[in-house]
């Protein structure tokens, strides 16, 4: 058996003060304790390799943002916060935490490509995969993922990122920063038709980014079989072809059965088939570089369970 895999987390208690402004809005801090009881309780937290989580500066911000978009949410955030729209608030504490939530996917990038660690999971909140260059929607309002992503091209000096998404809602805001880029691969497992209403198989990608932009629909009851079956089988061929030196993963759990937030039956197992899954890819093509970085997943008891499975697989590739 191969040596277990030394694994990074980073979190920071700063994410807390992300607060809904309805006691019923499912993106709420009890996500990350949830996560937490459950590395306690299954004896992770002990094997994990902190990373501290430290603040994007503007420069890393306005690399996927429009500086307006970032200024807007900080005045908002200052002066007390609001609904952006029906599903995405702000409170006082959201700027803070959502730009310490981008610099902490860095952190974890920064940790595997200084092969600190060999992989690492960045536990964020706010989420961020669908914030566009100009638009907070779907819980989100800076692109976490994105971000990461163009911190690894201009700042590390990378030429191609492969970022993969299992979120059960498709991550139109990250689909729409790279689509006519021909540095970044996005690959796509999601339930649709479905909110944000994107994410069909003819969107490929446009320009140089063509074909370089991979979509699989997932169908309201889809379960296991279907979403490993496009990670046995798509995902290898294309991550293959590209050639990536980093994976980045949009890691939403929203997907299982559990969840009422998608129409998805995935188990918690397959999760960590999942896992498994990105790792060896990692291992095959980019020196085992691989960062998640968390996205939904709003049903705390299979949140927990999942994120852990996932990690399991990430340790012992299958």
């Amino acid at each position: 058996m191969s040596e277990a895999k030394k694994i990074g987390w980073c979190s920071d208690a700063k994410f807390a003060e992300h607060v809904p402004l309805s006691a019923k809005h499912p993106e709420r801090p009890e996500r990350l304790e949830a996560i937490q009881r459950r590395l306690d309780s299954e004896g992770w937290t002990e094997r994990l390799e902190q990373i501290e989580a430290r603040d994007a500066t503007i420069e890393q911000l306005a690399q996927v943002h429009d500086r307006e978009h970032i200024e807007w949410i900080r005045e908002v955030s200052r002066g007390g916060g609001a609904m952006l729209d029906v599903d995405t608030y702000c409170s006082r504490g959201t700027y803070d935490a959502a730009v310490r939530a981008a610099g902490a996917a860095i952190a974890a990038v920064d940790a595997v490509a200084a092969g600190k660690v060999d992989r690492a999971f960045a536990a964020v909140r706010p989420p961020g995969h669908h914030a566009t260059a100009d638009r907070a929607m779907g819980f989100c309002l800076l692109n976490n993922i994105a971000i990461a992503a163009r911190y690894a091209l201009r700042e590390l000096g990378m030429d191609r990122v492969l970022i993969v998404d299992f979120d059960a809602h498709h991550g139109n805001g990250t689909q729409s920063l790279f689509y006519e880029d021909d540095s970044v691969l996005y690959f796509s497992v999601h339930q649709h038709p479905f909110f944000p209403g994107s994410g069909a198989e003819r969107e490929t990608g446009r320009r140089r980014g063509e074909q370089l932009t991979l979509n699989v629909p997932l169908t309201a009851g889809d379960g296991d079989e279907t979403l490993l079956e496009a990670f046995r089988d798509k995902l290898p061929q294309a991550a293959r072809e590209f050639r990536p030196q980093i994976i980045l993963v949009s890691a939403g759990f929203d997907g299982h059965a559990s969840d009422r937030l998608s129409a998805l039956s995935v188990s918690t197992e397959a999760y960590g088939e999942v896992g498994g899954i990105l790792a060896a890819l990692a291992d095959e093509l980019c020196a085992g570089r691989l960062v998640s970085v968390l996205e939904g997943g709003y049903d705390l008891e299979s949140l927990g369970a999942s994120v852990v499975a996932y990690l399991e697989g990430q340790q012992q590739p299958r």
